[in-house]
């Protein structure tokens, strides 16, 4: 299943993707896409229903963040080989975590603000998913029977607060309109493949990414059970897992977001993402 949340913000409806791709509204089965309703027992719920007597939804309105509310919004460092290369970093012998603030979570395709000052904003295509079951020291082996589904997201980072401004990443990950997801989420038992999908990333129709969640250090399930080693994770906790080689302050000379420009993003299966960056007003 492909879900989504669609409407204006802060009054967006749930809803399923139906096989002649109409967004069918869920609200009369569910209230929304949140950590009271994203687990399997709600999927199941909606397999049960006859989406056809459903109300269809105008699929020209503004989409919302796939997930609302989510307790956890954790993101995974240098997790593409090609991606540390780039930076002539090692690659990580153990998953580097850290968190984004769940108050920059946006629309797939609403602006993204430069923060005041900044001069280092920076994107990062990446692949996300959300946790269905609760989830504490799982095993490899079991640990996608936690996992609900895939999005698409965008990890931007404001570059010299992540790296200058003390000894933490998480100041520059959760600045407001950093963390774009969606726009829906593809249920686990549509995605077999997820570990081999294609992504890209461009800015003013420029490519900056390339590439393919095959090159990951740490595969899917591999960080889902190295988390709940460190952490308790909860339905509609989620996680972005890192981003192929192009980021923006690689290029020679670097290359940031100050304004103005259209910023395009996707991944196979998991839909696309369009943003026009502003820069910060008072």
């Amino acid at each position: 299943m492909k879900l989504l949340r669609i409407g204006e913000k802060g009054k967006e409806k749930p809803a399923v993707i139906d096989d002649q791709n109409n967004y069918k509204d869920l609200s009369s089965v569910i209230e929304d896409f949140n950590p009271k309703t994203l687990n399997f027992e709600t999927l199941k719920k909606i397999k049960n229903t006859d989406l056809s007597k459903l109300p269809t939804i105008d699929s020209n309105q503004r989409i919302g963040a796939c997930v609302s509310k989510p307790s956890k919004f954790i993101g995974i460092g240098l997790n593409f080989k090609d991606h540390a290369e780039e930076q002539n970093l090692p690659i990580p012998k153990e998953p580097i975590i850290f968190s984004k603030f769940t108050s920059c979570i946006t629309g797939p395709n609403d602006p993204i603000v430069v923060p005041k000052g900044s001069n280092h904003t920076d994107w990062e295509v990446e692949i996300g998913f959300v946790i269905g079951k609760k989830a504490i020291n799982v095993s490899i082996e079991n640990a996608l029977d936690h996992v609900l589904g895939f999005f698409l997201v965008n990890d931007v980072s404001e570059r010299d607060f992540q790296k200058n401004r003390g000894l933490t990443w998480d100041k520059g990950k959760g600045f407001d309109t950093f963390g774009p997801i969606g726009p829906f989420i593809v249920t686990t038992d549509e995605l077999p493949d997820y570990q081999n999908l294609d992504m890209f990333l461009d800015v003013n129709g420029k490519r900056m990414q390339t590439g393919n969640t095959s090159k990951m250090i740490f595969d899917i399930k591999t960080l889902v059970s190295y988390m709940s080693m460190c952490m308790s994770l909860h339905p509609g906790d989620i996680c972005c897992t890192g981003t192929p080689p192009g980021v923006g302050e690689n290029m020679k000379p670097p290359h940031f977001l100050k304004g103005g420009e259209e910023v395009v993003l996707g991944i196979d299966k998991l839909g696309t993402q369009k943003h026009q960056v502003v820069p910060y007003k008072e």
